[in-house]
């Protein structure tokens, strides 16, 4: 151990659990050896020593899987150079279902884990008893295993980690807390250990659940916070078979695990509790900390694990623990830089799945740090998808007592949360309630999904099958394509960009030639250095050395981020996001509406596709652009908050005369899939670059600027790409038979060649229609002979390639 504090670092880590260990070695391994780790007791002592080790290949997306598997395999091949145990115990995992929708979603579990190489098998009940012979089958369905999956020691594999660090220079310092995080110039500056400052140009923020707490006494924003986590462990069994694999429970919300001939029963319930209710604080010395025994809250639990495994009813219990547990508000991870604070990376929030994804955020948030970006599409872990509301101790503790019960909840298509709801509601929002919305959260607003017809309820019914709101949906979209829908979209974020070179330098950042003209919109792409898409945007000129940039509502931090990143300190950029309501008015009678709404000029001459401009309505002077996600004519109008909702009554009470309906999310991403248009974050991420994903259209080589990624998009320019983007559709098509989300395999002559990324089922032309990337040596077009399918839980379906998107309209020129 090393005793003397250096003086300075490049990079600081603090944490000494399974992240901060990981994230130091692979810094070291990777070249910087200048990183040191500060624990500020021993290595552990958080919640890591208390962890169930359980590892799984199989993860939400296919960054999150490529995470575990990498997790696994460095584990491995680090027992055998460091010549040290993790405890890693691979006897499989079973996951059973007890419920037909749960049954779906382990077969789709299955389905999607082929695009991975990820082995997962379906099992009927008689190949369940055959490697789990002590389970109760009563009420089962069926179940998946997974051979490879397991668990591991989770001291062991700390220890293995940190052991790796030192010995590539990495240096870490027991007993050491860190006291103050120094911030200049909006950056890392360094730390106080024991009273003594370390400079330092990075720091890694690997503390678990004492973040959220050093972010609020910095300055910055960790949304996560503890709860009681419970598990028991039996005495000893004699008749416990002791290569069982670990079995998962998911509808009784149970997991049980085989250990040196006990059983480790455990839970993720569905209502949790949320720790240190008295000060809403970790104190500081909370060290191996425990909770006392709250038997009453498990005892439901524990008699459904022995109903499950009557084995068990003779077992004694010989530990009951109960401690903490750091939940985000989605359930998923912090990795990433943190807004605000230039060269603080967080990789913290690992919701008590710690040990089998460790080794792989630790490489991830290394390759973050070193490189300023990564190139796997990793959004679901990025801090930036989050505000700094998400952090505020009331939303907080109320949403972690439904995420740590997310976990084994079931993962409904659509599913929304229930608990901090109405963070950020528009100045209309009871008048769409009385309309029949129902409300989904968008970038922290409440945004109608959905309206309920004919006195039905608002709420969702989840289904793996048919969406208890298609016919919502069908008389929308069908409606906006024949009359005219009215859409709220005042969640898209907004930013401001004014300066004297602010046309030069969004010329730079953007890759599409911005239209230095007032009024003028362009869309374009933002990129890294590598040519991965980072942001999906629209550029609006408002006046001279003033541009308006709108992007998806979700985007809000991490696009602001990026914008940021690349802007002189002469161009100001403010977040206007919340200062207008944003309405869009859609459809072949949306002029019409338009010209009664107000006594403008909105002729095709005199307002063309893709410009805006002030208009009024009422007196009010409104922005107004000729824009469409539906593939329609159409406006959207850009509305000072105070005035907004006696616009909104103005527009729904005018648009009486011309059919007007009411339209939610679900009928605009139909919408936008019939036009043929992507949504980043599904069918655009970091991983694609636009000519893989057809928006080369968006590329200016014209402009004599070296825009970022420009570089990477020359290397590529006229090669064969790595994967195609496609459109299809099944060739028999009915309402979610079957419901296709996205990660579903896309077959070619029985051979996996891609997956989807997005699905919806089309009212207006009776499809179920899918996006997604292929890997083919040919034209797509030369795929139109052969056959094509689909696979959704565990079956294939015909489908069909489609040239061109099923809506056709001219809405341009019309």
């Amino acid at each position: 151990m090393n005793k003397e504090l250096p003086r300075s670092a490049k990079v600081v880590v603090i944490g000494g659990g399974v992240t901060g260990c990981s994230t130091a070695y692979h810094l070291a391994k990777f070249g910087w050896k200048d990183t040191i780790l500060f624990e500020r007791d021993q290595l552990t002592s958080g919640t890591t020593w208390h962890a169930a080790g359980l590892v799984s290949q199989l993860g939400p997306s296919a960054g999150v899987t490529k995470i575990r598997k990498y997790s696994l395999e460095l584990y491995k091949n680090l027992e055998k150079k460091i010549d040290f145990s993790s405890g890693l115990k691979l006897n499989g995992a079973l996951s059973i279902a007890t419920s037909k929708g749960r049954w779906q979603e382990l077969k789709r579990q299955a389905t999607t884990a082929q695009l991975f190489d990820v082995n997962v098998e379906v099992l009927n009940i008689d190949q369940i008893k055959k490697i789990y012979p002590i389970i109760n089958e009563k009420d089962v369905l069926g179940g998946i295993f997974m051979p490879g999956d397991g668990q591991a020691d989770p001291i062991g594999v700390t220890n293995l980690l940190a052991k790796a660090a030192r010995k590539e220079g990495v240096k870490i310092f027991e007993k050491s807390p860190v006291e103050k995080i120094i911030k200049k110039n909006e950056r890392v500056a360094g730390v106080v250990v024991n009273g003594k400052t370390i400079e330092c140009e990075y720091i890694v923020l690997a503390t678990g659940m004492w973040s959220r707490q050093i972010g609020e006494d910095t300055g910055f924003s960790i949304p996560l916070y503890p709860a009681e986590h419970f598990y028991v462990i039996t005495e000893g069994i004699n008749e416990l078979p002791k290569n069982i694999p670990v079995l998962r429970d998911f509808d009784d919300s149970l997991y049980l695990k085989e250990d040196a001939g006990k059983m480790l029963i455990g839970i993720f319930e569905g209502k949790s509790i949320p720790a240190f209710n008295k000060t809403n604080r970790v104190p500081e010395d909370f060290s191996y900390g425990e909770f006392p025994e709250n038997f009453e809250h498990f005892e439901p639990y524990l008699e459904a694990a022995l109903k499950r495994v009557p084995m068990l009813e003779k077992a004694g219990i010989r530990k009951f623990f109960a401690g903490p547990e750091s939940f985000t508000p989605d359930t998923n991870t912090l990795l990433g830089e943190v807004p605000g604070f230039k060269n603080l990376f967080a990789c913290c929030g690992l919701n008590s799945i710690g040990i089998g994804s460790g080794g792989g955020v630790g490489k991830v948030t290394a390759e973050w740090l070193m490189n300023g970006h990564i190139n796997d599409d990793l959004f679901i872990y990025d801090i930036k998808r989050f505000q700094n509301f998400h952090s505020e101790i009331k939303f907080i503790k109320e949403r972690i007592t439904e995420t740590l019960g997310d976990l084994y909840g079931m993962h409904w298509p659509f599913k929304q949360h229930k608990t901090s709801r109405n963070q950020k509601l528009v100045p209309y929002h009871e008048e769409l309630k009385n309309a029949g919305a129902c409300f989904g959260v968008s970038g922290g607003y409440e945004r109608p999904m959905w309206f309920a017809k004919n006195g039905e309820s608002a709420e969702y019914k989840y289904s793996y099958n048919y969406q208890n709101w298609y016919p919502s949906a069908e008389f929308e979209t069908k409606n906006t394509r024949e009359n005219v829908g009215l859409f709220e979209l005042t969640p898209f974020s907004k930013y401001e960009l004014e300066g004297k070179n602010v046309y030069e330098e969004l010329q730079k950042i953007c890759t599409a030639n911005i239209k230095n003209e007032i009024g003028k919109c362009t869309y374009t792409q933002m990129l890294n250095e590598d040519g991965g898409i980072e942001t999906d945007l629209t550029v609006v000129c408002l006046k001279k050395d003033h541009y308006r940039i709108i992007t998806a509502a979700a985007n809000r931090e991490h696009d602001k981020f990026h914008i940021k990143k690349y802007l002189s300190k002469n161009i100001k950029i403010s977040d206007s996001t919340e200062d207008y309501c944003v309405l869009g008015i859609f459809g072949p009678k949306s002029r019409d509406l338009m010209k009664d709404l107000s006594k403008d000029d909105y002729s095709n001459e005199n307002f063309k596709f893709g410009t805006s401009k002030y208009i009024k309505i009422n007196e009010t002077k409104i922005w107004a652009q000729r824009l469409s996600y539906v593939g329609e004519l159409g406006y959207e109008l850009y509305i000072e908050k105070d005035k907004a909702k006696e616009i909104y009554n103005l527009i729904t009470n005018i648009g009486k005369k011309y059919q007007l309906s009411l339209c939610g999310m679900h009928a605009m991403d139909i919408m936008r899939m019939e036009s043929g248009f992507l949504h980043w974050g599904h069918d655009i991420s970091p991983e694609e670059n636009q000519y893989e994903a057809g928006l080369n259209f968006a590329i200016s080589y014209k402009k004599n600027i070296d825009f970022v990624g420009k570089q990477a998009l020359l290397k590529i320019n006229g090669k064969k790409q790595k994967k195609k983007f496609l459109m299809l559709t099944l060739k028999d098509s009915k309402p979610g038979e079957p419901l296709i989300l996205h990660d579903e395999p896309i077959y070619l002559d029985g051979k996996i060649i891609g997956r989807t990324t997005s699905g919806n089922f089309s009212f207006n032309f009776n499809k179920n229609l899918a996006f997604g990337y292929v890997k083919i040596d040919d034209d797509i077009k030369s795929l139109k002979t052969k056959i094509i399918e689909i696979e959704i839980e565990k079956k294939r379906y015909k489908a069909e390639i489609l040239n061109k998107p099923l809506n056709q309209k001219n809405y341009k020129n019309s």
